[in-house]
């Protein structure tokens, strides 16, 4: 039986990347559709583009969430803001943009149309007003948006050594799950919040460089989850679904080694995500590829 759009429950990887600026893989960035609404994750390059293939103006998206303020995570906001305020196709905004994240979310809320006040003058005579104004909730742990029958709730991770605060989400529809981890290391929190979940999608990273960059790639290794340390995870929350997003690679590590390297410690359902997967959540978990219309 088809899906209605009120009973639909579909998370689309927009990006499935890190800040490597490579085509194949754009920023990080994941469509989530739920009763009617459409939520976004995270903001990075090429998430207006995704969008656009999927045939979704941004005038459709209810509200944006954002996990932590890398900028490979929301170097994309600006684009999908002010071009999604257009009135063509791909923008028709006419409303505010909601904005949920950590600390630093209305600084960026505020700022912004200071940095892009000459195009907004212009394009306010043009366009309807209010689809440029942002509306900001800087976030703790616990339920952050709760309509429609959709419950999102906020979970502080571990990034590592990075200075910044850093959350995953967990969205809860129609009695099914999914868990977006943001940027983490192994984390406890995580797995409290990933119980039994329909689908987790997870962050990974591999392999190892050498020479001047070791000691740098080292760093940044720590602040992520290796496929081993993945693996653990998936163990220990039995996810229906397991799935890898913000790939990030090091030396002549490539996208075929995570699979295998996560077998070592998890033997359940695993998909190494890529750009416009999608994912419907019902009785099972159906995975496809999104293919645009001929």
């Amino acid at each position: 039986m088809t899906k209605t759009c009120t009973d639909l429950f579909r998370v689309t990887l927009l990006g499935t990347g890190a800040p490597p600026p490579v085509l194949d893989r754009f920023g990080p960035s994941t469509l989530v559709e739920a009763g009617g609404e459409k939520l976004l994750f995270d903001a990075g390059r090429g998430a207006l583009q995704r969008l656009h293939q999927l045939g979704i103006p941004f005038g459709d998206i209810t509200g944006m969430f954002l996990t932590h303020h890398h900028s490979d995570h929301v170097v994309g906001f600006a684009d999908l803001w002010l071009t999604g305020w257009i009135g063509r196709p791909w923008g028709r905004r006419t409303v505010p943009l909601k904005v949920w994240g950590p600390e630093g979310t209305n600084q960026m809320a505020e700022h912004l149309p200071l940095a892009f006040a000459t195009d907004i003058r212009v394009r306010s005579h043009s366009y309807n007003a209010e689809g440029v104004k942002l509306e900001s909730t800087e976030i703790e742990e616990g339920v952050v948006f709760d309509s429609g029958g959709i419950r999102v709730t906020a979970f502080e991770v571990d990034h590592g050594g990075e200075q910044l605060d850093a959350f995953g989400y967990r969205i809860d529809f129609n009695g099914r799950s999914t868990v977006l981890s943001g940027d983490t290391t192994f984390n406890e929190n995580l797995m409290a919040h990933s119980q039994d979940v329909d689908l987790l999608v997870h962050e990974v990273t591999h392999g190892m460089g050498e020479g001047l960059e070791r000691a740098n790639l080292e760093r940044i290794r720590r602040n992520h989850t290796t496929p081993e340390d993945a693996g653990k995870v998936f163990t220990r929350t039995r996810p229906r679904l397991a799935v890898y997003n913000h790939i990030l690679l090091f030396g002549d590590a490539t996208d075929a080694d995570l699979v295998p390297a996560t077998r070592a410690t998890y033997d359940g359902p695993l998909v190494l995500g890529e750009d416009l997967m999608r994912f419907d959540i019902g009785e099972d978990v159906r995975c496809s590829s999104f293919t645009a219309p001929a």
